[in-house]
């Protein structure tokens, strides 16, 4: 193992770069930025910013500055970022986002605190973007393409598969390539040690598992339906884009036959800065709940709609061609506690198979395992359910994402607050009449299933 070079020039000219940012007047500077708690599995807990208590995360939760989260034993999340680039986080690992800021210029500046165990960072390195990992006393800022390692405890240390990466230390930069560890005594201030490979971790797989995933199913060209990258790799898996007549292109999701509607499945959750906001309880609730309307297609069902403003923190459902009868949701008027409402009915285990109901649009449906999922709703719609061998994870129990068996509910358009419920199972049962499948997905400029913004695998 041997030493690194410290680099002289580049320490000095970070530093003096880094002088000249702060000098800048805080005001270029817009706070409101959100980014996407996109994955869970297992124990995964928030704490919103100047709070030190936590609560149980749930799915979808924007992620704004200031905020922590930590997993448990069997815990695991995934950050998305607007780009589409993404953070994993393993079991015991605590994280803090102490600066997540929008510029004057247009870029974003994203920094992401590691206070315990181990993150992979796969970032997309998006133009005038900046990204900085801090750990211990050592930072890693990223401005170009790169996957990452960081591993904290008696020994820090940052391995990277993929770029070329600048680590700030208290003795200066020090540059790391690909295939190269950089490490670390927590306890002293001996010089790092440089070792030209990477050594295996257990989750290795795991993170590269989901960095096929965002690559397999990306769109190449997300910005004719999204402002934002993020999200619509869900969007590819879980449903599927079609034409119809007066409102052009829509997208829906897989396994949603009539019976089913967009606000099933969620919570009102609050924030200091805006109030009650709608987070949606499916895998690929982001994009089609902060951006675009929810039209009611007579025959077919719920559909989303792309185009408008995108919103921040989803405070009030658009809808539009509303059947008869339906109750639009509305956040509640008074209170902080979180509201689940629980109407729909997810996916469930009985033994190593997965059980997939109609009309539960996805919900519980471990991404990217079931392969096309075109057919297999279009069984679900003829049959009712179908069943599919996988392998049990904690993030595939139902609704475990969204707060597990203590989940309460509420009925459509409720502002109330609700009682508790042990119900875990398939839900009320919903109508398996036959909809229309939705039609593949027409050209749009590009968009397709291959490229993405996800880096490439380790191997």
């Amino acid at each position: 193992m041997s030493r690194p070079k410290f680099l002289a020039n580049a320490s000095f000219f970070l530093t003096a770069t880094v002088a000249f940012l702060l000098s800048l007047p805080a005001l270029a500077d817009s706070h409101v930025r959100i980014v996407r708690l996109s994955y869970i599995e297992g124990g995964v807990q928030v704490a919103n910013a100047g709070s030190a208590t936590y609560q149980k995360a749930i799915v979808n939760l924007p992620v704004s500055e200031g905020m922590k989260l930590k997993t448990a034993d069997d815990g695991r999340a995934e950050i998305e970022f607007e780009d589409g680039s993404t953070l994993h986080i393993v079991p015991n690992t605590e994280i803090a986002f102490p600066r997540l800021v929008l510029r004057d210029s247009g870029g974003r500046a994203s920094q992401v605190e590691v206070t315990k165990g181990t993150a992979y960072v796969n970032f997309a390195g998006s133009k005038n973007d900046e990204f900085t990992i801090q750990f211990g006393r050592e930072s890693v800022a990223l401005a170009s393409p790169a996957h990452l390692r960081i591993d904290m405890g008696e020994t820090n240390a940052v391995a990277v598969f993929k770029g070329l990466v600048q680590i700030q230390t208290p003795g200066g930069a020090l540059e790391l390539k690909k295939n190269q560890t950089l490490s670390f005594d927590a306890a002293s201030d001996t010089q790092p040690k440089l070792a030209k490979n990477i050594r295996q971790e257990s989750f290795d797989e795991w993170d590269e598992q989901q960095n096929e995933y965002h690559t397999r199913y990306a769109m190449k060209s997300y910005d004719s339906y999204s402002p934002y990258a993020y999200g619509t790799t869900d969007l590819t898996y879980y449903g599927s884009f079609f034409n119809y007549p007066g409102y052009g292109t829509l997208w829906q999701p897989f396994f949603a036959g009539a019976g089913w509607d967009p606000f099933m499945d969620g919570a009102w959750m609050f924030s200091p800065y805006g109030g009650y906001g709608w987070v949606s309880a499916y895998p690929w609730g982001w994009t089609p709940y902060h951006y675009g309307t929810w039209v009611f297609l007579p025959g077919r069902g719920w559909a989303w709609q792309p185009g408008g403003v995108w919103s921040t923190w989803y405070g009030q459902p658009v809808v539009a061609n509303v059947p008869r009868g339906y109750v639009i949701p509305h956040a509640p008027s008074s209170g902080k506690a979180t509201l689940f409402v629980n109407r729909g009915t997810a996916s469930t285990f009985t033994g190593d198979k997965l059980i997939v109901h109609n009309n539960s649009a996805g919900l519980g449906v471990p991404r990217g395992e079931l392969g096309n999922l075109t057919k297999l709703s279009e069984k679900a719609q003829t049959h009712g359910t179908i069943s599919q061998r996988v392998e049990p994870r904690p993030a595939m129990t139902g609704r475990s994402a969204m707060g597990g068996p203590e989940m309460g509910r509420a009925e459509p358009g409720s502002s109330g607050r609700m009682g508790t419920s042990n119900r875990t199972g398939s839900g009320r049962g919903e109508s398996s009449s036959r909809a229309p499948q939705p039609a593949p997905m027409p050209p749009m400029g590009g968009m397709g299933s291959a490229g993405g913004h996800g880096g490439s695998p380790h191997k």
